[in-house]
Formats: C-alpha cells, structure tokens, sequence
C-alpha cells in the first residue's frame, strides 16, 4: 500500500516505522541545546544533525519541520523528529570535483502531485559530464519512502570534461516555470555561446518542455531554453514576494556577484568582471562595457553558497532580506533588498563554510555547513537571541 508525502500526511510515523529509519551519518542524531548568541550576532545557534558532504536542503509543508536533504555521493534523505530516513529511487550520480547529487526543491504544488525536483551531475561520452535534472513523486512505502518514477526531464549541453562549475541550483517562479543555474564548466567562452546551456540560467516548464515565452525561443535549440547569458557559477538562485528572481555567482578572483537576473539580457562573463583571473591576468571591470547587465554588489573572496529570501514570522525585521552562505568567507551574510537595488546589511562569522541556507516552516533560518575535514556538515537551526 502507498501513500504520497504531502502537506497532509503525518511523518511523525514514517520516522517511528520499523527498520526505515537509521542514525545519521557522522554524529548529532538528536537536537543539542541552542548555543547562546555570540557578541554581534543576533541569534542563537542549535546544532540538530550531522550529515555526509551536505549540499542543499528544502522543507516539506506542514508541521513538523520535516526535510528533504541531499548528500553530493548521491544520498537523499528524508531528515524528521532527528531521524535520516534514506530514499530510493534516486538517480546514480558522477561523483567527483564538485559534482554529484546537488539541488533539491519541491513542485509548486507539491501536495497535490508529490513532486520533488533533483539535479546531479551525470557522465557522458569519454570523459565527459554534465548536469541534469529530474523529478519523482515522493511516496511512502511499507518500507520507508521512494521517489517513484523518477525521471530526467533536462539535461545540460554540452557535456565536457572536468569537473567544475556546475551550478545546478534550481528555483521555480510564481509563473510555475522552473529556473535552472549552468556554470560555465570552466571553459569561459561558451557562456557567451548560445548554442549550449554552459554559463547561462534555463527556463524550462515542469515537465522539461520549452516555454514559448524565453527570449530566444524562435531560435530553436538550446537557446530557446535560456533565460539570461554570461555567468560564470551561479550557486544560489531564489524568488522574492514581489516575483524578482535573484542570484549570487562565485566569480574569479575578487569578483563573487549579487545579481537581479531580468529576462534576455547579457551579464557579461568572461568579456567582463570585477574581479581578475586566478593567475594575476585582469579582466576588464563592467563599466567598461556598459551594455552588460552589472551586478548589484560585487564581493571579494566571500565564494557565496546557497539563497534565501526570508519570509517568516521570528525576525519580522529580516522580511524581504536575502541571506547567504560563504564557503571561504565561512559567513552568513544578510543582504538588502531595495526594489531593483541591493546592498550588504549584515555579516557574521559561522567559524565552518556554509553550503547552504534555507527558511523553515516554523520562521527559523537553517544552514547546512560544507563537509569539516571528513567529520561531515552539520545542520543548525539560527532562532532569535535570547
């Protein structure tokens, strides 16, 4: 007998079923007390788990605070009432570099259909690779919980050699479309190349069809898919309340972006950025060229990871604010929002690189840090200072 995991569905019992669930990976099963808030930070930190080389994480609707959460070797786990329940029915990944299972976000109406969203990076001819998204109905089963049917339904082009620069983020629009992040696979030029999806944002509709609003759809082929041009590795990707969809990008150095992405136009990589090659040769600055989308802010070494736009109830000052991870900066940085504008408000030292960040149900923020040294990354749950 089956039943699909949505809004009304209890997994308290899915946690409690026989032999389904197991310890997580590496540590913190249950919930340890929230750290007091260090000075200068306005919250306080609860460690609830640890997981095995962590990458990107969404809550389920409902109460309960249950989560999906992917491990880059290919894992995703259902993570409820301090218990990882693995799922089957996930797809086989290409580990390596910095690739493998990546992002992982629910259909707009998950409830209804049980659709959950998963990219991966997959491998090709010879040596080489590319990322690819997929989908499958999230159901219960007997003996835990599957993603049924999973089935790809894009995949990014061309597939090349290495093992870089995937971007992969996904984030559905509230025009029901989905948006996809492509890095540039560290080849530079094919961001500007319309003929593949490397360095740029697809626009695709649930089921991997092309919408005939893109841009370039009259072109036919891999353009019709694009949405916007000339990115080098675009590691956050998520919607505001009033519909804008903002970006961070992991530039060269001394170049990591904030960006509004708006539709058809060119942000410039590799012709421009503000920062510099990292073997000292500079590229010229966006002012240069002032027919390329500028970023917004451009930051210097903070190698930024994971977007939220917060929402919620426990920091009612915060609502309408982004918040982002920093992999070598090992920060949480608030930004500020401003109609098309953008600014840093706030950052704070996490002392771990941050992978990820994400609202709760329950108005928390939550962040998943980067792997520590083979000891994993943990999930802590930031709740108002005391």
């Amino acid at each position: 007998m089956r039943a699909f995991l949505s809004a009304g569905v209890s997994l308290l019992a899915l946690a409690a079923s026989g032999g389904a669930s197991h310890a997580i990976a590496g540590g913190n099963e249950a919930a340890t007390a929230a750290a007091p808030a260090s000075p200068g930070r306005p919250f306080q930190v609860q460690p609830l788990a640890t997981f095995n080389e962590p990458w990107a994480m969404t809550f389920l609707p409902g109460p309960g605070g249950a989560a999906l959460v992917t491990e880059k070797k290919g894992r995703l786990v259902l993570w409820t009432q301090g218990r990882a329940i693995p799922i089957a029915g996930t797809p086989k990944v290409d580990y390596g570099g910095q690739g493998g299972l990546g992002d992982v976000v629910l259909h707009p109406n998950f409830a209804r259909n049980g659709y959950v969203y998963l990219s991966f990076v997959e491998p090709g001819p010879g040596e080489t690779r590319g990322a690819a998204v997929g989908r499958g109905r999230l159901v219960r089963t007997d003996a835990g919980a599957t993603l049924d049917g999973f089935t790809t339904i894009w995949r990014q082009t061309p597939k090349v050699e290495g093992r870089g620069h995937y971007g992969h983020r996904l984030a559905f629009g509230p025009d029901g479309k989905l948006y996809i992040s492509n890095g540039d696979r560290q080849k530079f030029d094919p961001a500007q190349d319309m003929t593949g999806t490397l360095g740029k944002v697809v626009r695709i509709n649930d089921d991997g069809s092309v919408p005939r609003d893109n841009p370039w759809a009259s072109r036919g082929g891999a353009a019709a898919q694009l949405w916007t041009v000339g990115h080098r590795n675009i590691l956050g990707l998520a919607f505001n309340g009033l519909g804008q969809l903002w970006s961070h990008e992991m530039g060269p150095k001394g170049g990591d972006e904030f960006n509004l992405i708006e539709r058809g136009t060119n942000y410039g990589y590799p012709v421009v950025s503000n920062g510099a090659h990292y073997d000292g040769r500079d590229i010229p600055d966006h002012p240069t060229r002032p027919q390329f989308n500028a970023p917004e802010i451009t930051w210097n070494e903070v190698s930024p990871a994971g977007l939220m736009v917060y929402s919620g109830g426990l920091f009612p000052r915060w609502r309408g604010n982004a918040f982002l991870g920093g992999l070598s900066g090992q920060t949480l940085i608030r930004v500020a929002i401003n109609g098309n504008g953008a600014r840093e408000a706030e950052r704070w030292p996490m002392n771990a690189r941050i992978r990820e960040v994400e609202q709760g149900t329950d108005g928390a923020i939550y962040v998943l840090e980067d792997e520590r040294q083979g000891s994993g990354g943990r999930l802590l749950r930031l709740s108002p200072a005391r």
